[in-house]
């Protein structure tokens, strides 16, 4: 068991970071539920290893790096979960529930469509605001190679969205 003051400053981590992990892992997996789960996990992986992590100089980029990991491998196996059952069942229509924008649910389609490391390049360079190092720190690659992969991801938004929504998108209009 960790000491007292430990606890406290995790608990304070859990209420400053969860739901930004929860909304980052939202936008990377497009499920509400889902995130918030991918949150929580990440958070518990955390407080595992907090005595290590809490005196880390970068703990919320250690906690991106781990909810990015965690939806990257739901992705893989709601994939992998989806071609089993079609092989069985013929494929209804997905339909959204509740009322939403017209043009949030363009730009959630359109992130879909774009591999999950341009994806998450995307997300925390433009949805979080976060500067390309510190992109590259959450994700674990190099700076460079998050320079090219936003780049391109942009690219791929400004193919599916059109010129102006993903110029909005760059623009500074958060990603909802």
């Amino acid at each position: 068991m960790l000491p007292d003051d430990a606890s406290a400053e995790f608990h304070d981590f859990f209420e400053r970071y969860y739901a930004e992990l929860a909304r980052f892992a939202h936008l990377l997996t497009g499920e509400t539920d889902a995130a918030e789960d991918l949150a929580a996990d990440a958070l518990i992986t955390l407080w595992q290893h907090w005595d290590r992590l809490r005196t880390a100089e970068h703990p919320r980029a250690y906690a991106r790096g781990v909810v990015a990991n965690m939806a990257r491998e739901r992705i893989r196996s709601t994939v992998r979960e989806r071609r089993r059952i079609t092989l069985f069942w013929s494929r209804t229509p997905e339909r959204t529930e509740g009322p939403d924008v017209a043009a949030v649910l363009d730009v959630r389609v359109a992130l879909t469509r774009l591999p999950f490391r341009r994806r998450a390049c995307v997300v925390l360079r433009h949805a979080f605001d976060l500067s390309e190092k510190d992109t590259a720190m959450a994700l674990g690659i190099s700076v460079g190679t998050v320079k090219s992969q936003t780049s391109k991801g942009l690219a791929e938004l400004e193919r599916i969205l059109g010129v102006r929504s993903a110029e909005a998108l760059v623009a500074g209009r958060r990603i909802p």
